[in-house]
């Protein structure tokens, strides 16, 4: 993950994430087919841009960081294949919220 984050900088109000892939088991142990599960539409910030610019010229900061677990849209964004890893761009605005750390 690393060498992606490295390699590609969002421009201005993007955000790069990876979604987050569910247990491919029930916790009783029986293994799902694939299309079975349904993967959340949650996702890992990896990086962002600095933000946009509003009418006047002002920095807009954004409103996620690097690190934090997103709630993305089901549709949407750019996606992106690097090294064999699926990666998706969205802009800050089509992000739908933030899961916090209980």
């Amino acid at each position: 993950v690393m060498s992606i984050v490295k390699r590609f900088i969002p421009l201005m109000d993007r955000v790069l994430v990876q979604k987050i892939k569910t247990e491919a088991k029930t916790a009783s142990g029986i293994f799902l087919p694939d299309t079975a599960k349904k993967d959340p539409n949650w996702a890992k910030v990896l990086a962002t841009g600095p933000g946009r610019l509003s009418k006047e010229g002002e920095l807009l900061p954004m409103n996620i960081k690097v690190g934090d677990t997103v709630v993305i849209p089901e549709y949407g964004g750019v996606t992106l294949n690097f090294d064999n890893e699926e990666y998706h761009v969205f802009r800050d605005e089509d992000i739908m919220g933030v899961i916090q750390d209980e």
